[in-house]
């Protein structure tokens, strides 16, 4: 569904882009990780159509961004991560602008507002001025005018910028929401805790160029080459556990803090079922057992360097 191919950009002897390339399927989340400066919105905005390549390609749903800017734009809602608004204009009035813009049929354009209205739970505010809505109900009102045409492929800079957490965790649930619906969604955001929780795969750049890219299992297995079991037990049967993850031939090493212990862990799946029915056999009482994944925030720290443009 979008597809970049050796992207470039430069600015005299500045590089802001380096030779990007990457690929988002039907359907995926690709969550757009860096650090300010990196090249995330000067990429968003190539594909938007709004920037001009040095040298490279995009393609959405097939369609060049750099020779059929046109055709890309009627599928791509495109979402940016600063707006603005009109002073004097109610909300309805807002997305009827839009609709406009991409050539809605009048007949058909307040039954679709009233859609969009009722999506992003905009209905009440329908007939309040723009000017007057709270950060977090501007960022619901643009999220509504990039679906007025119901594009497939929805391009989303720094969404959740500047909101307060419960305008955070609504907009997590709207883009949940339109995952569910099949829309297949490029987004940026620096808040890597909520983006772990939607995205189906990650890329992430820093001082142009593509660190890595695909999801974030397989960026965790790159990274790490051991898994980490956390077992927690009663008291009582501490030492018997620790004795059997020591003994166990998959296990690296134990370390044991406050009844849970932690252990390196190098099987595979099976191995992992045979341990836990083997502490359970022995009578160790086991509070949980799982496998702790590195957080999004690790997987990003171990991969950047920190270095800016």
């Amino acid at each position: 569904m979008i597809e970049v191919v050796n992207f470039t950009k430069r600015y005299g002897d500045f590089v802001a882009v380096d030779d990007l390339s990457f690929s988002i399927g039907k359907g995926e989340v690709f969550g757009f990780i860096g650090p300010n400066g990196a090249g995330k919105s000067t990429t968003i905005r190539f594909l938007a159509t709004l920037l001009r390549p040095t040298s490279g390609e995009g393609r959405v749903c097939g369609h060049s961004v750099v020779n059929d800017p046109m055709a890309v734009r009627r599928v791509i809602g495109f979402m940016p991560d600063d707006f603005g608004v009109y002073d004097g204009m109610k909300v309805w009035e807002f997305l009827d602008f839009f609709a406009v813009a991409y050539e809605i049929p009048y007949t058909f354009r307040k039954k679709i507002i009233g859609e969009v209205l009722e999506l992003l739970d905009l209905t009440h505010k329908r007939d309040d001025y723009v000017n007057g809505l709270s950060k977090g109900m501007k960022q619901r009102l643009c999220l509504a005018k990039t679906l007025v045409h119901d594009p497939p492929v929805l391009i989303l800079d720094e969404p959740a910028s500047g909101l307060d957490p419960r305008a955070r965790l609504e907009m997590k649930a709207l883009l949940n929401e339109l995952r569910g619906m099949g829309k297949t969604i490029l987004v940026s955001s620096h808040i890597l805790s909520e983006l772990a929780d939607f995205c189906t795969s990650i890329g992430i750049i820093e001082r142009g160029k593509l660190l890595a890219a695909g999801s974030i299992q397989e960026i965790q297995r790159q990274l790490r080459s051991h898994r980490v079991l956390k077992v927690r037990v009663l008291d009582e049967t501490t030492t018997r556990a620790a004795s059997i993850l020591g003994d166990d031939p998959s296990v690296r090493t134990v370390e044991l803090f406050d009844h849970t212990l932690t252990a390196e862990f190098e099987g595979q799946d099976e191995d992992m079922a045979r341990l836990l029915g083997r502490l359970i056999g022995e009578g160790v009482q086991v509070n949980s057992f799982a496998e702790e994944p590195l957080s999004l925030e690790e997987v990003f720290m171990m991969i950047t360097k920190g270095i800016v443009n």
